[in-house]
């Protein structure tokens, strides 16, 4: 006979639990949000990886298996993706006398994000493929690992860092720009977008409507950016 602690693992196990856990440990960080005065390290995603994470280890679910069962997920991060462009329209007569300097930022925040990652991963002794799974730290996660396998680099990795760098800039971005003294909210959100993709993004919006925008342009922009000069910084990188 099956005992109650049986049915609940192979319940925890199971797609539906899994997915159960995932959403669980969000909804858990967005209640310790609220809990600590929107406290810079209570960001709901780290609070869901470290949840999910302590969950599938613990339950010892193969990564490739919750993967599939939190893919309705992953889906969803298109369309929220795509609604990011509702604040932006709110805010568009903000880019009038902005659209020159934004796009120079850009393309120039691209190109140190693509050099910088390579150089450092060089400087301290690390083989190619390292080099060229950082190159496209600063793009979205599913863009970092579309660029990352036909450098020859590891998509997998790829994603890690992809993630992990959004969440660092989720938690440390706000008191950055605060301590730097950029006052402007359309450059808060464009310099926090372009290092942290979506989750910046998310986190610019509750600091301020126009921040959250701009923050979701950038995230755009600079994704289209490292894929353009990438591969032409490829070539003299390597």
């Amino acid at each position: 006979m099956t005992s109650a602690a049986d049915t609940l693992l192979e319940v925890a196990r199971s797609p539906l639990g899994l997915l159960g856990i995932t959403l669980g440990g969000y909804q858990a960080g967005r209640w310790l949000l609220r809990r600590t005065g929107d406290h810079a390290l209570a960001q709901p995603v780290l609070v869901a990886v470290v949840v999910a994470g302590g969950a599938i280890t613990l339950l010892g679910v193969e990564y490739a298996d919750y993967r599939s069962a939190t893919e309705i997920v992953a889906f969803w991060l298109g369309p929220a993706t795509v609604a990011l462009a509702i604040p932006l329209h709110r805010q568009v007569d903000r880019l009038r006398g902005f659209v020159v300097p934004l796009l120079v930022a850009v393309v120039l925040g691209a190109a140190a994000s693509i050099s910088s990652g390579v150089l450092l991963a060089r400087w301290l002794g690390a083989e190619q493929a390292l080099e060229e799974t950082l190159a496209a730290k600063a793009a979205t996660t599913p863009v970092a690992i579309a660029l990352t396998e036909p450098l020859g680099g590891i998509p997998a990795l790829a994603a890690v860092f992809a993630i992990t760098i959004g969440i660092v800039g989720a938690v440390a971005g706000p008191a950055t720009l605060h301590l730097l003294r950029i006052r402007d909210r359309r450059a808060r959100g464009l310099a926090l977008g372009a290092v942290s993709h979506g989750v910046g993004a998310s986190r610019m919006l509750r600091e301020h409507e126009t921040e959250g925008a701009f923050a979701g342009l950038s995230m755009g922009l600079s994704a289209l950016a490292i894929s353009v000069l990438l591969p032409v910084l490829a070539l003299l990188l390597w």
